[in-house]
């Protein structure tokens, strides 16, 4: 925080700050890898639970609901992104 109060050691670059930074299609890529792994993970303990392998049900339904909130969330940047997409189109020049 000093050194960013000061100026010093930062470089004032917009593109030496982005090299470091994940790609936009990186980005996306790992938000749906995470999902996908989450989603892995609840079914694999809800046929845990069903097969009688485990008896943690708390624990299925926690994960279960995070895959949920994860999906419904990334629906809802892909409709965003699609909406945006649409306004860029219909731009007039």
């Amino acid at each position: 925080m000093q050194l960013q109060a000061t100026g010093t050691g930062i470089s004032s670059s917009p593109l030496a700050s982005s090299a470091s930074a994940p790609s936009f299609s990186e980005a996306l890529q790992n938000a749906i890898d995470n999902v996908d792994q989450l989603q892995q993970l609840a079914s694999q303990k809800q046929r845990a639970v069903d097969t009688g392998q485990s008896d943690d049900l708390s624990g299925t339904m926690i994960e279960s609901q995070k895959a949920s909130i994860a999906f419904t969330a990334m629906v809802q940047v892909r409709n965003k992104l699609t909406q945006a997409f649409d306004e860029v189109i219909n731009m007039p020049l």
